[in-house]
């Protein structure tokens, strides 16, 4: 059986820029990192002469398309700005949670939102994703989102980067410190109620800059970390 081929992992934009000789340790220096760039090159020379170089000339952004549209530009980087771009404050962190049941198998995830095109396009990255958690609700995935956003980019040095949630009650919650459920614990959700726990205090032992905002969903569509679900 023949061996896998050796791949050198250039990481341009990440925790410790570099090049890598193995994937795990290319993806410890991305891996929940806001922005980050990296590419596999088949030589270490390749590699090499492509840290030197400027990342977009090697990478091709990652853009969602929600439904296929013959008319769209080949080239998306050329593609005009969509009216959402405006009223959106981009580029955001977006988070949602979804919830089978109430409770039920609840988890939750962070989108990184860089820019959304004419025809509906959207560059985005996701930063994270956690779950499912058994015997969970919505609005304790939406609280735990949006308090692992802000220990993200806190954690990053990112003072500044909007996050956006299209949960009031979550958002509240945050406000408060507190998740106010009245969901009861039990043996199948003790690990959640331990996040909880983890997340009111650390909203009570740190101070944070980002702006929290609601996601207009009437006239935005989905919010990008949605699950797609409904």
């Amino acid at each position: 059986m023949a061996k896998p081929k050796q791949k050198y992992y250039v990481v341009w934009q990440g925790r410790q820029p570099g090049v890598y000789t193995d994937w795990s340790s290319c993806e410890a220096q991305v891996k929940g990192f806001l922005g980050a760039k990296y590419k596999a090159f088949p030589t270490l020379q390749e590699a090499e002469l492509a840290f030197g170089r400027p990342a977009e000339e090697y990478i091709v952004k990652n853009v969602k398309t929600p439904k296929a549209d013959n008319h769209a530009p080949a080239n998306p980087s050329a593609q005009k700005k969509s009216p959402l771009s405006t009223a959106i404050r981009i580029p955001a962190l977006c988070v949602d949670a979804a919830c089978s049941g109430n409770p039920g198998l609840m988890e939750y995830r962070g989108v990184y939102l860089l820019d959304i095109h004419q025809n509906g396009e959207r560059e985005e990255q996701e930063l994270f994703r956690r779950g499912p958690f058994p015997e969970g609700t919505n609005n304790i995935g939406e609280f735990l989102a949006i308090v692992h956003a802000l220990a993200l980019l806190q954690k990053q040095g990112n003072s500044t980067l909007p996050i956006y949630s299209d949960s009031k009650t979550a958002q509240a919650w945050v406000k408060q410190k507190k998740a106010k459920t009245k969901l009861q614990p039990t043996p199948a959700n003790a690990v959640l109620f331990q996040m909880i726990q983890r997340a009111e205090n650390w909203l009570l032992t740190h101070a944070w800059n980002n702006p929290l905002l609601k996601w207009d969903t009437p006239n935005w569509g989905e919010i990008p970390a949605d699950f797609g679900r409904k």
